[in-house]
This record gives structure tokens, C-alpha cells and sequence, in this order.
């Protein structure tokens, strides 16, 4: 069974109004069930500190003036008992006292007087006004006794005054529950139906999500979708880019294969040469359209980070040159391919993946090659690392563009060029390469100025 949702309104306005019950009941029980008990335990705690500010002040020269206020201010009752004389008695003033003409009193202190006590108090009915009467009895020098009652007001008509103003109280309360849900919840769920209407179309152009509500956590929302969308605009833009790219690389080759195809059937058997020419075109073009399926397919694997690595020890240098052989064929039209290097660079790694990644960055400065037409490899041994750098003197990368060249089929002039060689995602096969195996890499560039790729082997 499926649970109902509710509106953060709704919900909003079900948790006030609970915890305005739940305060109402606190209210309710500490001010009106246990008010007699509060009061009580109250007077009781009084009626200790009277008793000890008596004890203090007996000394003074004045001190039944001082007892005089005393019973005054604090609605008590006060007897000075020395040997079996009273010395003092608050009762002529205080109508509510009640010492030697109440029996209960009398007994309490006499039995307090022979047993010689310290401390002691009791609790009894004060006939006069049927209520609760506190007495409390201190000896605070020898055959010198001081006691202290004090009356138990009857609370009952102020327990229903409380009561009949509680209901009142209640009704207000609840109702500014539902007053400030619903303003509470206006301002919050407006800006949240806002958003969610907004992120319907996330990724699209002109959508803007206002982080200015002066709400934090809903402004910080809001930064977050808003550089959300922007990363989705440019992934979509990137899609469609690399959905072009790679038709494009693919209807190039497979037009040559099928024209080529065409013209061998229709050429005459005699004419060997051109047979052999046209034939010699659709096995590059395949070739060509197997090295971009053999790219896509590596670049997939190094994404998903399903490669395994194979770590052996070899001499970088003779790597490096055996890559530059495959280049010979350029030298016949002026490249030129310059490394310097020791011949002894012996480094651990993975030497396919290694080879793969140095392939496709000299493959890369052969596509954006200067007019001298030539391409720098540096070997440089440092203290921790062996850094490896391609080089050309080509037309160089915008600062603005440098993040974005390792992104497939990712083009500075945004006009598809067909790659002299390579396929166009060797920069992303780089990047993914040198993630997995942990290494520093980058580029340094400067538009007109040539570019610099490079990255640093852990010895």
C-alpha cells in the first residue's frame, strides 16, 4: 500500500501544530496538575532559608525587629523558645498563626524540646482555615529554640482561573501555528516549487535557478543545480560535437571504400596498376576505420577502468625511438623528429600503455605542426620523477581552451579537420592513461607560440 505524500506545506503545518500540543500539554501539566505540588515544595524551600537567616541575624542587638519584618514580608510565623519561656512570638500580628493555642504545634514542640533536637519539621491542619500548615524547629543554642510555620494557601480557585484562561491560551497558540505555517510555508515551498519547475529543464540554455532567496541551504541548492547545468550544457554540447566527429570520421573512409570498391570492379583486368592503386586506398581507409574503432574501444576501457596494468622495467628511450621509427615515412616530405635524451632511461611501468600514450602525443603534434616541421621529444631525468615532454612550434592553444583539449574529438577552431593521423580521441586516451597510472601531466601553451604536452614517470 502505497503511502500518501504530502506538500511540504502540509507538513509543515502538522509539525507546528503538534509541537504547539506538545507545549500546550507541558503547560497544562506543570502549571495546573502539579501546581499544588510546585507550590508546596516551594514554601517548603522557604520556610528552610527563613530558618537559616534567622539562625544568622538571632545575635543582633535588634533581632526582633529583624524577626518582626521577617514574618511580615514572607507571610510566616515565628516563636524565640529560651528554656521553657517564650521569648519572642510573631502571633499577636499574624492572625494566621497559630503556636500555643493549637495542640499539634504545642505537642510538636515540646516533643522537640525534650528530645533535644537539631532539625525537624512537620506538616499539620490548621483548624482555623482547614489547610495545610508547614512548622519547622531549629535549636540554635543551648535550651534556645527557634520555630517557624507557615500556611498552605487553598490554590483551588486559582487552578480554575488557570484552567478557563488555558483553553484561551490554547486556541491563540494553535491558531498562530496555522498563521506562521502558512506564511512559513508559502515562503519555503514557493522557492522549492520554483526550483523544481526549473530543474525540469536543467541543462538547457537560459535556465538560471535564483540562489538570492536569503535562505541558505536553498541558495546553496540553487548554486549547485545552476553549476549543474552548466556542466550539462557543455557535456551536451560536447555529445554532439563527438556524434559529428565521428560520423564524420566514419562516412569518410567508408565513402572512399565504396568509390574505390566501385572503380576496381569497372577497371579493365589489363590495367593491373591501377587495380593494385585503388585496392592500396580501401585497405588505408580500412585500416584507418580500425584504428578508430581500436581508439574508441581502448578509450572505453581506460574510462571504465576495466585495464589491467602491467608493470615491468625497460629503458624509455628505446621506447621512444622505436615509436619515432613508425614516423619514417614523414621524414621523405621534411619532418623532422628530435630526441634528447641519455640513452639509458630505465623506468617501471606499463609499457603498452606508455607506448599508446607517447604514440598519440607525437601523433598530436604532427596534426598542429609549426612550418619547420618539427617535433621535440625531452627525456629530462630529475630527482623523483622522469619527465616526459612532446614539443611543437604549431599555431599553439588558447588559455581558455587548455582544460578542454583533453576532451574527445575537442577541436580549438571548431571546424572538423581530418586528422593527418590518429583519430581524434588520443588526447582523451592520454588523460585516462596517465589517471590510472597515478602520473602528473598537463600542457603549456601560448596562442602563436607552439604547445608543450608532458608528463612526469614516478621513479
Amino acid at each position: 500500500m502505497k503511502r500518501s505524500k504530502k506538500s511540504i506545506a502540509d507538513k509543515i503545518l502538522i509539525y507546528l501544530i503538534i509541537f504547539s500540543a506538545v507545549l500546550l500539554l507541558f503547560l497544562y501539566i506543570f502549571q495546573i496538575s502539579f501546581l499544588n505540588i510546585y507550590y508546596e515544595s516551594y514554601r517548603t524551600k522557604q520556610l528552610k532559608v527563613i530558618m537559616n537567616d534567622l539562625n544568622k541575624n538571632y545575635n543582633n542587638d535588634n533581632y526582633k525587629q529583624y524577626f518582626e519584618d521577617i514574618s511580615l514580608n514572607n507571610d510566616v510565623c515565628i516563636e524565640l523558645v529560651v528554656g521553657n519561656k517564650i521569648e519572642y512570638s510573631s502571633s499577636r500580628r499574624n492572625r494566621k498563626c497559630m503556636f500555643r493555642n493549637n495542640r499539634a504545634i504545642l505537642q510538636f514542640e515540646e516533643n522537640f524540646i525534650i528530645t533535644n533536637g537539631e532539625v525537624a519539621k512537620a506538616e499539620i491542619t490548621n483548624p482555623n482555615f482547614n489547610n495545610k500548615t508547614l512548622i519547622s524547629g531549629k535549636k540554635i543554642a543551648d535550651n534556645t529554640y527557634l520555630f517557624v510555620n507557615t500556611s498552605i494557601e487553598p490554590i483551588d480557585d486559582s487552578i480554575k482561573l488557570l484552567k478557563s484562561q488555558f483553553i484561551y491560551i490554547a486556541i491563540i497558540i494553535l491558531a498562530m501555528a496555522v498563521i506562521v505555517s502558512y506564511f512559513l510555508s508559502k515562503n519555503l515551498s514557493f522557492q522549492i516549487i520554483k526550483l523544481s519547475k526549473n530543474a525540469k529543464n536543467i541543462g538547457k540554455k537560459g535556465v538560471v535557478f535564483d540562489n538570492n532567496t536569503k535562505i541558505l541551504e536553498i541558495d546553496e541548492l540553487a548554486t549547485t543545480l545552476n553549476n549543474t547545468s552548466l556542466e550539462l550544457s557543455k557535456t551536451d554540447e560536447l555529445r554532439r560535437e563527438l556524434l559529428a566527429n565521428v560520423s564524420h570520421d566514419l562516412k569518410t573512409p567508408l565513402t572512399l571504400i565504396k568509390a574505390y570498391a566501385e572503380a576496381a570492379k569497372d577497371i579493365d583486368s589489363n590495367k593491373k596498376v591501377n587495380r593494385e592503386k585503388d585496392l592500396d586506398i580501401i585497405i588505408e581507409e580500412t585500416n584507418r576505420l580500425t584504428l578508430l574503432v581500436n581508439d574508441i574501444l581502448e578509450l572505453s576501457k581506460l574510462e571504465s577502468n576495466i585495464n589491467d596494468i602491467n608493470i615491468t622495467e625497460f629503458n624509455l628511450y628505446d621506447l621512444v625511438t622505436s615509436i619515432i621509427s613508425k614516423f619514417d615515412i614523414l621524414t621523405k616530405e621534411g619532418y623532422k623528429f628530435i630526441i634528447n635524451s641519455n640513452n639509458n632511461i630505465i623506468v617501471k611501468s606499463d609499457y603498452k600503455k606508455l607506448e599508446q600514450a607517447i604514440y598519440n602525443l607525437v601523433n598530436n603534434a604532427i596534426n598542429y605542426i609549426g612550418e619547420d616541421k618539427v617535433v621535440i621529444i625531452n627525456i629530462i631525468d630529475n630527482n623523483n620523477t622522469i619527465r616526459v615532454e612532446v614539443i611543437d612550434h604549431g599555431i599553439g592553444i588558447k588559455e581558455s581552451d587548455l582544460d578542454l583539449i583533453w576532451n574527445k574529438y575537442y577541436k580549438v577552431d571548431k571546424k572538423h579537420k581530418r586528422n593527418k593521423y590518429g583519430t581524434g580521441v588520443g588526447l582523451s586516451i592520454v588523460k585516462s592513461t596517465m589517471i590510472n597510472l597515478g602520473y602528473n601531466y598537463g600542457v603549456l601553451s601560448k596562442e602563436g607560440s607552439g604547445t608543450t604536452f608532458y608528463f612526469e614517470i614516478k621513479k
